[in-house]
């Protein structure tokens, strides 16, 4: 899934590592990636942490998309800093399941984004979009 995620890619997150349920990703925040304030956008924060959950929530095979998700910033981000999210799965129940995904520099927390997630049937292939 990953590999056909053209978005992230561009903006050169890369996976670090992946398992069952979980995934690593890593971004370095560019000059394009900063607001006004100097501070690392939300929606590049949100991104990031949504590529983490969707490999995360995609491991177990079946397609797998967002239902909804949330983000809390802690602590602002700048150009250059290299961020790391973290995506763990909390509970899959039935074709639903919860992620928490968390976005640090170094040792010091700068997001917590949930994630819920739904299963469902895949009707589309590439080939037929």
């Amino acid at each position: 899934m990953f590999g056909d995620d053209q978005a992230s890619r561009a903006l050169g997150i890369a996976l670090v590592e992946h398992g069952e349920g979980t995934a690593v990703l890593r971004m370095t925040v560019t000059p394009a990636m900063v607001n006004g304030h100097g501070t690392a956008h939300g929606g590049y924060l949100f991104l990031f942490a949504d590529t983490a959950f969707a490999c995360a929530c995609n491991s177990h095979g079946p397609v797998t998309v967002a239902a909804a998700a949330d983000i809390d910033f802690v602590a602002p981000a700048h150009e250059g800093d290299e961020l790391r999210a973290t995506a763990v799965e909390r509970t899959r129940y039935g074709r639903s399941g919860i992620y928490d995904v968390s976005i640090r520099r170094g040792d010091e927390l700068i997001a917590e984004f949930r994630g819920r997630s739904r299963s469902i049937p895949s009707t589309k292939t590439k080939e037929s979009r």
